[in-house]
């Protein structure tokens, strides 16, 4: 009895196994004929043949706006502030005095070393005679030249640790920070105040390779800002860099003059429109032949009535065309309509080219 309810079992589970692998054919033959009928079947599509044209880019990119000089002045000098002369958004010129240190002690350095200079160079007029009359040894008469050149350069140093008291600014501009007041304490590394020269402002951004490789010195570009949205402003590229980083994108400077009449400040965020970047012998194809995305992009061809789906590697993007750089030949015809009802393979019948 027990060996017939096994049995039973065992006949029940292979029924059930039979049956499934059974649906399972049927129902991948049912699929494989549908498949047949549908690559027998002519399905409709518009194309267009791969052309050869110039192909021109309306480059837009989005950079920061920077000042053309941006210096942090440095005190020179040890000693007490006496004197803050400028605060932020004071407009300074080169040479303007911006702070002052306490200069009394680099005072009496001064007259110190001006005093030994005068006497050097008196014994060394007295000296020279006595030097001719043998009344004075030559190892005397060089210690007397020693002597003035020593204090010469003593002299020069007091000179200039004196006028290093009056911190001035290398450069016009703008004051854009104040870090110190009057009677801090400051160093020979000390940072004062920040200038920027904004009359001439610049943009830089990085460029794809494609596109550095289009561009030159002197090219004019249009900048616009949020803050000014109907204004454009023109700009020049004035550097394109030689080394790519590591996403191969290329530094290039923007010089454009600062507007009065619309004045643009450093930090600003402006797009740069360049003027139409042109390439030569380009293939082109619509931008509607496209499947899946432009990173891995895809498109049909149509090889003796059959779409044939080939990989391709796409370049730049121009309005409603794009570039292709790989996968396809000038003349080829690829399917701009219709690609979603086909596979690999799939008879086709261009009603549209």
């Amino acid at each position: 009895m027990k060996k017939t309810i096994i049995t039973i079992f065992i006949l029940a589970i292979a029924g059930a196994i039979g049956y499934t692998l059974y649906a399972n054919k049927k129902s991948s033959d049912a699929k494989t004929a549908e498949i047949s009928t549908q690559m027998k079947s002519d399905i409709a599509v518009s194309a267009t043949p791969v052309k050869e044209q110039m192909l021109n880019d309306n480059l837009s990119m989005v950079g920061t706006i920077l000042p053309n000089n941006d210096v942090n002045v440095i005190s020179e000098a040890q000693g007490r502030i006496t004197h803050m002369n400028v605060k932020v958004g004071d407009a300074v010129s080169a040479g303007t005095v911006i702070a002052t240190v306490d200069d009394e002690l680099k005072q009496a350095s001064l007259i110190s070393a001006q005093a030994n200079y005068d006497k050097a160079i008196s014994d060394w007029n007295r000296y020279e005679p006595l030097f001719n009359e043998k009344a004075m040894t030559s190892a005397q008469l060089d210690g007397a030249k020693l002597a003035v050149k020593m204090a010469e350069a003593q002299l020069l140093m007091a000179k200039r640790q004196l006028k290093d008291t009056k911190i001035t600014s290398p450069i016009s501009g703008i004051v854009s920070a104040r870090y110190i007041d009057a009677g801090s304490t400051v160093d020979n590394k000390t940072v004062i105040v920040n200038v920027v020269d904004i009359s001439t402002l610049k943009v830089r951004i990085n460029v794809a390779e494609k596109d550095a490789f289009a561009l030159k010195n002197g090219d004019k570009v249009a900048i616009s800002s949020t803050v000014y949205p109907t204004q454009k402003f023109e700009g020049k590229v004035a550097s394109i860099g030689a080394k790519g980083d590591e996403a191969h994108t290329y530094p290039v400077e923007i010089l454009l003059p600062n507007n009065k009449n619309y004045p643009l400040k450093a930090g600003m965020f402006a797009k740069v429109d360049f003027t139409s970047v042109a390439r030569t012998n380009s293939l082109i194809i619509p931008r509607a032949a496209l499947v899946g995305s432009v990173k891995d992009a895809e498109v049909f061809v149509v090889e003796n009535n059959r779409a044939k789906l080939k990989k391709v590697l796409i370049g730049s993007e121009a309005e409603s065309n794009l570039e292709i750089l790989q996968g396809l030949n000038e003349g080829e015809i690829v399917v701009v309509n219709g690609q979603n009802n086909l596979k690999d393979g799939f008879e086709v019948k261009i009603i549209k080219e």
